[in-house]
């Protein structure tokens, strides 16, 4: 049976959840590429916010990653709005981000967005054997 995880009590589903968030953030920010192939499945299937689709994560290491990951400053998941399903062989987690995009003049501007990850556990540690993160959509122009 599912549970969503979420408020002040912190149960084993959500901390997991957080752990793996975090130890993103962690990557993104200074490039670390290396340290985040392990995070994710060899087979992961994800959709970015620059890669339509992909099959593996060497795939979305290059189609997304590395396009994406200069050009952003302070990478950040908003961990207070965290929601988290799942059990012991596998969790759905939400949670919105925020960035800032660097414009060519080195000016930056805000660049929300949202991710949903699908971790499992695998050789004992947790993998996202699904991403999708996206831009937050821009309001409706009158």
């Amino acid at each position: 049976m599912a549970q969503e995880s979420s408020g002040p009590h912190v149960d084993r589903s959500t901390d997991v959840a957080r752990r793996w968030l975090m130890a993103l953030e962690r990557c993104v920010r200074p490039l670390d590429y290396a340290a985040a192939r392990p995070l994710f499945a060899a087979d992961v299937i994800a959709f970015g916010t620059r890669a339509y689709t992909v099959r593996d994560r060497e795939t979305l290491e290059r189609e997304q990653w590395r396009p994406v990951w200069p050009s952003i400053r302070g990478f950040t998941f908003r961990l207070d709005e965290l929601r988290c399903w799942g059990g012991e062989q596998g969790l759905c987690v939400t949670v919105p981000w925020d960035s800032l995009g660097v414009q060519p003049d080195g000016t930056t501007v805000p660049r929300p967005g949202r991710a949903t990850v699908f971790l499992v556990p695998r050789e004992r540690e947790w993998v996202a054997v699904h991403s999708h993160f996206s831009l937050t959509p821009s309001p409706p122009q009158p």
